[in-house]
Parts: C-alpha cells; sequence; structure tokens
C-alpha cells in the first residue's frame, strides 16, 4: 500500500505542502494501527509460561491471554513474528482455527463473546526467535556467553515489538492490567523478569523455572527475560511511598564493580521522586539487570550494560564534562519508569512523549545534584547531536517512530519550556502532577501538549507545532542601531511568537518577537540572547 504523506509546514502566513512518498504495507497498519480484530476486547492478564533452550537457541511454551469482551465479535487478532510459529491455538479446551498473515494471526472463536465477559487463550508456540543484531537498537534475543564461558541471554524490542519472542496483543494502547512470567532455563543459571519472584521451581531434568509476577499494567515492550550466572545484592529505600525494594543482579565477576558503580541507582530515585514524583512500581520493586547489551527501560527490570563506567560507554554526550559526573544507563533508561512506563505512548508516533522527558531528565539529574547551571550547560551541550532531518511525531497507525531528535531536541524543547514557565516550583509540580494525573496510563501526544497548556496557562500549539511537526530551528534576527533594537523570528510556523529573554547592557529583558518586525527603543550599547531558548540568532 502506498501512501502519500504531506507534512504542513506553516510559514508567515503561507502554506507550504513539502509531499514525502513513503510506502507503508498491510503489516505496517496491522502491526501499527486498533484493527477490528483488536478492538474488541481489552487485556487483563497475561500468564506467559515458556522454556528457554541457550544450546539451541530456541524457546517454547505457551502464553495465556485473558481479556474482557467489550462488544461481541468472533475474530481475535494475536501477533507473533516468523520464525516463531504458533502450534495452536486453546479456548475452553477447544482447538480453534488461526488464520495467518506473517506477523499477524487470526484466531476464530467458536464460543459466544458477550459484552463484559472475562474469556481467555491458550496460545501455544515454539522456534528460534530473531537474534538481536545490534541490540536494542535492532532487537530480538541476544545469546551470548559470558567471560567464563556460561550463556548470558536477554531480550530487547522496542519498536520491533514484543511478538518477535512471545505472541501478544502487540499495540502499546492497550497494557495487560496485570502479568505471570513463568521462564524455565537450565539450573547453573537464572532469570530475572519483571516485578517480584514468587518462587523457584527445580525441575528433574536439570532445569527450573522462575516465576516472576508484575501487579501494574506494563506495556509489552516492558516485558523481558534476562537469563545467565547472576548474583544478587540490593538495598531499601526510604521513598517517598514507603519503603522501596531495590535489588540488583549482575555476573558473578562484577560484583564488586556494582555495588560501586550501583550507588548512582539510590541517587537516581531520590533526584526523580523530587523532580516527578513517587516511584510508579513500589509494588513490583526496581531492579538494575546486567545484560550483554547496553541497556533498556524494561518496567521494574531496567536492564544495564553501560561496563561500569560513567557517561555513555565513558563518553559525555554533551561535550561539557557535565555527562560524567553520572552513568548514563542508570538515570537515563531509569528516567523511563516515569515517562514510558507509567505514561505511555499510544502510537509509536508519539514516542517523544518517552524519549524527550527521559532525555531531560538527564539535566534534571544534574540540576538537583550539581545545579541549575550545571544542568543547562549539559542539555545544551547535547544541541550538537541534534540533526533536524525530519519532524519528530512520526506517522500514525503504521508502527513509524519520528526522527531521533526526539532525545536531545525533544529535551533542549522542555528546557526552552522552563525558561517560559519561569517558576521552577511551578514547572516542578508540572512534572509531578503529570504522573499522578496520567498514571499508569496510555496517551497521544495532543493530551500532553493540551495538558501543558493548560497547566502552564500558555497557549502551546505553536510552540509545540514548531518543535515537534517541523524540521526548522526558529531565528532571531535583529539589529541594534541608532538606539533602537529591531527584531523579528523567520523560519517559523503560523502563528509563532515564543518569549524570549534576552540581555540588555547586562540586565534582563523579554521580548516577544513574531514574524513581523518589531522595534524597541533602548540606549543599550549591547544585546545578548539568553542561550537557555532553543533558538539560532543573527545580528544584523
Amino acid at each position: 500500500m502506498k501512501k502519500n504523506i504531506l507534512l504542513i509546514l506553516l510559514l508567515t502566513g503561507n502554506v507550504l505542502l513539502l509531499a514525502q512518498e513513503q510506502q507503508f504495507t498491510r503489516q505496517d497498519s496491522l502491526r501499527g494501527s486498533i484493527t477490528p480484530e483488536r478492538v474488541w476486547w481489552d487485556l487483563t492478564y497475561y500468564h506467559l509460561d515458556i522454556a528457554v533452550d541457550p544450546d539451541n537457541k530456541s524457546i517454547t511454551g505457551k502464553n495465556t491471554i485473558h481479556y474482557k469482551v467489550l462488544k461481541g465479535h468472533d475474530i481475535i487478532q494475536i501477533d507473533l513474528q516468523p520464525p516463531l510459529k504458533i502450534e495452536k491455538v486453546l479456548q475452553n479446551g477447544k482447538e480453534l482455527k488461526v488464520k495467518s498473515e506473517e506477523n499477524a494471526h487470526f484466531v476464530s472463536l467458536t464460543a459466544k463473546q458477550k459484552k463484559g465477559d472475562i474469556n481467555a487463550v491458550e496460545v501455544y508456540y515454539s522456534g528460534k526467535p530473531k537474534e538481536a543484531v545490534r541490540a536494542p537498537w535492532d532487537g530480538g534475543i541476544s545469546w551470548k556467553k559470558d567471560s567464563n564461558g556460561k550463556h548470558f541471554v536477554a531480550s530487547s524490542c522496542q519498536g520491533l515489538g514484543a511478538s518477535v519472542w512471545w505472541p501478544n496483543k502487540d499495540h502499546m494502547y492497550d497494557e495487560v492490567d496485570s502479568l505471570l512470567i513463568s521462564v524455565n532455563v537450565p539450573k547453573d543459571l537464572m532469570n530475572v523478569s519483571n516485578g517480584r519472584l514468587r518462587n523457584i521451581e527445580e525441575k528433574d531434568n536439570n532445569t527450573k523455572t522462575y516465576h516472576w509476577f508484575v501487579s501494574n499494567p506494563i506495556n509489552n515492550y516492558g516485558v523481558n527475560i534476562n537469563i545467565g550466572d547472576y548474583v544478587h545484592f540490593g538495598e531499601k529505600y526510604e521513598g517517598e511511598k514507603g519503603t522501596l525494594d531495590m535489588d540488583y543482579y549482575v555476573l558473578r565477576d562484577n560484583l564488586e564493580k556494582a555495588k560501586e558503580q550501583f550507588k548512582d541507582a539510590p541517587k537516581m530515585m531520590k533526584a526523580f521522586e523530587h523532580w516527578f514524583g513517587p516511584y510508579p512500581f513500589y509494588e513490583d520493586s526496581f531492579k538494575l539487570v546486567e545484560v550483554p547489551y547496553l541497556g533498556m527501560e524494561h518496567q521494574s527490570s531496567v536492564t544495564y550494560g553501560n561496563k561500569y563506567v560513567n557517561g555513555y560507554l565513558g563518553n559525555d554526550l554533551s561535550g561539557t564534562g557535565w555527562g560524567m559526573k553520572f552513568d548514563f544507563i542508570i538515570i537515563h533508561e531509569s528516567g523511563h519508569e516515569w515517562f514510558a512506563n507509567n505514561i505511555t505512548h499510544k502510537d509509536a508516533a508519539d514516542m517523544w512523549i518517552h524519549e524527550s522527558f527521559t532525555a531531560y531528565s538527564e539535566n534534571i539529574f544534574l540540576d538537583y545534584y550539581h545545579g541549575k547551571e550545571a544542568s543547562a550547560e549539559y542539555v545544551i551541550g547535547t544541541r550538537k547531536i541534534i540533526q533536524n532531518d525530519k519532524p519528530i511525531i512520526g506517522v500514525y497507525d503504521v508502527n513509524q517512530e519520528g526522527s531521533g531528535d526526539m532525545y536531545y531536541k525533544g529535551a533542549n524543547m522542555l528546557h526552552t519550556l522552563r525558561q517560559l514557565i519561569e517558576d521552577d516550583d511551578k514547572w516542578r509540580n508540572i512534572l509531578r502532577a503529570m504522573n499522578k494525573d496520567f498514571y499508569h496510563q496510555t496517551v497521544t501526544s495532543s493530551q500532553i501538549e493540551e495538558y501543558l497548556s493548560k497547566k502552564t496557562k500558555i497557549d502551546l500549539t505553536s510552540f509545540f507545532n514548531q518543535y515537534l511537526r517541523d524540521i526548522r530551528i526558529p531565528t532571531l534576527e535583529y539589529s541594534l542601531n541608532d538606539k533602537v533594537l529591531k527584531y523579528r523570528y523567520v523560519d517559523i510556523v503560523k502563528d509563532f511568537d515564543m518569549p524570549v529573554r534576552i540581555q540588555i547592557d547586562g540586565k534582563d529583558q523579554w521580548i516577544q518577537p513574531n514574524h513581523q518586525w518589531q522595534t524597541l527603543k533602548t540606549k543599550a550599547e549591547q544585546v545578548k540572547v539568553d542561550p537557555n531558548f532553543y533558538i539560532n540568532t543573527k545580528s544584523l
């Protein structure tokens, strides 16, 4: 299927149409849209019960999917990606007919689906799941070995979809209310998944089954398995909602390094609870789990592979020095517990809700421990990473993310918004209110945009259109001649008139440019634009 995507760029009252022709298939729509075979049922509970064979790089087992009937229908869509295969699907002990279209499998139900009923289907499957090529960006299962030759296995599937390794309703809009994960592994290994460990079963075939229970809603890509020769240590954190269990699982040889490096974890919790509100999953604990890739925000089971060094694999993304004051993966991936796991986007096109706020959490961490100036220097320093290649918001209903600029362009957008609010206590209260008002919810970009406009009491329509839907950065053109400051914005969307703080002879003053030239009489000899605003400047 071919679609013409028209990105409407609004320029000083004129409309410029930029046509981008992109290819989307039926599979894209089946993956990315709320299909008729999805919309009629609401997830309530999963029991994922599998055996993982690291020697053969295979998985066998079943997922029992419990759901509430919202309206009558006789076909249910289950997602599972080849080369994994659905062996059979049962309801009430009866095997059902399955029609497969690559990743999407349509199951014909014979029992009447009555509105309000809670029903279940058992989906049996097996095979060798896609092996991750460059986890976590090109995900799947990472089948590795540790330095002692023992298996070291982990899942990662953001974007690609959880159906790459287990059958489920693979769309972000519907989070399961609770989840039991039972994972059978060789007895010399341990599996660590989300939530709390209920029990360990020893089997006669030299294996063990680890049962982990998640009591909170969870998005599909947040579910994970991590298998290795792990050792455990932990601590109790006295937080805003009481005592929080913080548990750490690392490879045996890395225990001492982890005990030192993971000191950033309680520091993170203190800073983020201050800025964002209580950790959203006290009931399920907080975990850091070592994996053979960089890391990922798996809910209550955050994965870590940053080599026990500060920065991003020992590098400062900002180039300011401040990025070496913390372990990037511990701070960034844990920040996702609030933005991605607590507040979750409904459509991949709105992934900025996850990544912009979480990239911004890095300088919020610095703000808490090193002050406002340090945090500002850090986020401003990340501007060199920004590409402005395509809009931050992607195409809806086809599982398409927007630009990677959702990280640091998004963070700088939020840093700019902080300047517009001026009152840091108000800004903090807004961030905390977001995590309370959207607690355990899936949301759209428009919901977040409207919410921030309401809370700030600023019409942010053109602000978000500029930074989320346009690739241009506003440029403030100005001149200072004969005691008159002349200024305007160029490269802006319609109605963009964001106020900006300037310094005139060292004194702060606000101006509100738009697309028309404006003037300000002044005796000033020098004008400086506050660099905390993410705009370009051009002195004429």
